[in-house]
């Protein structure tokens, strides 16, 4: 079952009578050149295969193997459905196989294993035919793993004997308890199901947590944001306005339209907009206010803040501790007349004084790197890589970076501490402890009031109001995570303390 705390096995160790391990392993393949085999499958596996062997995010590359392929239209769709469905539904899915193959996924070669994958998924999740959606695989399985084929044909007949109800009816009937039973009909490792429902809990909404791991299963919406002040660029001459932010907005065809308009129009998911937005318009701009994006990289939410500091007459200064990524921030404030500095190096080591903040920064976001289980749905591959060790040690980066955070801080000026993490260590963890270090140096703001505030139409919202947490089964969001502070006129700033020590 793959309801156990690391999810499927990813790279197996053994084998069985599942083919030979490295007939496919050769990289990408022209599929246009080989007509008994379905581009689009072809396509699918490939990204699978590359998923599994490369450490490789499908949303990076699923783009290039579509163009490369020659795919457009439906047969795009179709690659896009399976790759992305495949891996959502994997913990599922190999829990599907174990049964009908009547062995662990761990004793069935990788490839193989993920061509037994795209076929579950076509069998039990797509109007795909079951002749179809059986005989396809095979012809691949004839490429890839010749000496599997006839092991994967009888395989997939298996599945496709029993209907996906009956099949989640049956392996509800197996869990051994409720997170196990969750984990794998709702295919999530059984850590993160546990994460989630402590999360939901915090709120006094854990009925809400089969509904929240379903979302997980969702294609996101594709969300774009028309940045404020640039020109022609407004939501509602665009496109339908999002439910909640007021720049965001949905269009027919985004990615034609972020084209068009040349950096003013990005795609950005809704609750990322609000969360750069939590900071900029937590309270009136003064002219000349110095402004900080801490780890701005990619630089989707470093945009909208320049488009908010130039309306405002503010000064804005990025900072990203990887060069590449810093580029992408670079490029991504290109469409903004604003003079933004994008500072390389890392963010526990930053001099506001050197940034041009003497006194010290008037707002800084801080989108901490994080575990990213809150866009789960977006980045499927993610809940099979994450462990709970990541948690550790990702909430002793968030620590050490949002006391750097608070320290280069102007008296008066305003934290936003973000994550795409629902994670309770990550979130409400990491901002209480950081409290307590603070003491009365710090203040921490209603940040539901002021994203309420911003929000098109009312929030519903859970908590005490002093953070905010968005959804994907509540808001159609990520999951992201805001806590404003702000530090107390007449507490040191950075620039205090540093005169005091000369």
């Amino acid at each position: 079952m793959s309801g156990n705390d690391g999810g499927p096995n990813r790279r197996a160790s053994r084998s069985s009578g599942g083919g030979s391990r490295g007939a496919a392993s050769r990289g990408w393949r022209d599929t246009r050149r080989d007509r008994s085999v379905s581009a689009a499958r072809a396509v699918a596996y490939d990204v699978l295969e590359a998923v599994r062997t490369s450490d490789s995010y499908a949303n990076l590359l699923l783009p290039a193997r579509i163009e490369r392929a020659g795919l457009e239209g439906a047969d795009a769709g179709l690659a896009t459905e399976l790759t992305y469905g495949t891996l959502r539904r994997l913990g599922t899915w190999d829990a599907v196989i174990a049964e009908a193959a009547g062995r662990p996924t761990d004793r069935i070669d990788p490839p193989v294993l993920d061509l037994l994958r795209l076929g579950t998924h076509q069998l039990l999740a797509t109007r795909v035919p079951t002749h179809a959606a059986v005989n396809e695989t095979v012809a691949l399985a004839h490429r890839v793993a010749p000496a599997a084929a006839g092991f994967v044909n009888a395989v997939l007949r298996q599945v496709s004997r029993t209907d996906a109800d009956e099949w989640v009816r049956r392996l509800a009937d197996a869990a051994r308890d409720d997170t196990d039973r969750l984990a794998v009909t709702r295919s999530h490792p059984a850590w993160i199901v546990r994460a989630l429902r402590a999360a939901l809990e915090h709120e006094g909404r854990v009925g809400e947590l089969d509904a929240l791991l379903e979302a997980d299963n969702v294609s996101p919406v594709v969300n774009l944001i028309a940045l404020p002040g640039l020109g022609d660029a407004e939501p509602a001459s665009l496109g339908a306005p999002d439910a909640y932010s007021p720049v965001g907005f949905t269009a027919e065809h985004p990615l034609a339209l972020v084209a068009a308009h040349e950096g003013r129009v990005r795609v950005q998911d809704e609750g990322s907009q609000l969360a750069a937005l939590a900071l900029s318009r937590a309270r009136p701009i003064e002219p000349g206010e110095r402004w900080l994006d801490l780890c701005a990289g990619p630089g989707g939410k470093t945009a909208l803040l320049a488009a908010e500091a130039l309306a405002g007459g503010a000064v804005l200064v990025a900072n990203e501790l990887v060069p590449a990524r810093a580029e992408l921030v670079r490029r991504a404030i290109a469409a903004v007349p604003l003079d933004v500095h994008v500072r390389v190096g890392d963010g526990t080591e930053l001099d506001p004084a050197e940034l041009g903040a003497p006194d010290g920064f008037d707002r800084i976001l801080l989108d901490a790197p994080c575990t990213g289980l809150g866009a789960l749905r977006r980045r499927p591959e993610a809940r099979w890589r994450k462990q709970p060790a990541d948690v550790a040690e990702l909430t002793a980066v968030q620590a050490r970076l949002v006391d750097a955070a608070f320290a280069a801080l102007a008296p008066g000026g305003i934290l936003a501490y973000v994550t795409c993490s629902p994670h309770t260590a990550e979130t409400h963890g990491t901002i209480a402890a950081a409290l307590k270090r603070w003491g009365e140096a710090a203040e921490q703001l209603d940040t539901a009031a002021v994203v309420r505030g911003i929000a098109a139409r009312p929030l519903d919202l859970g908590g005490d109001g002093r953070t905010v947490q968005l959804w994907p089964h509540r808001h159609g969001t990520d999951a992201m995570f805001i806590a404003l502070v702000r530090r107390r006129r007449g507490a040191e700033s950075v620039a205090e303390r540093a005169a005091a020590a000369r």
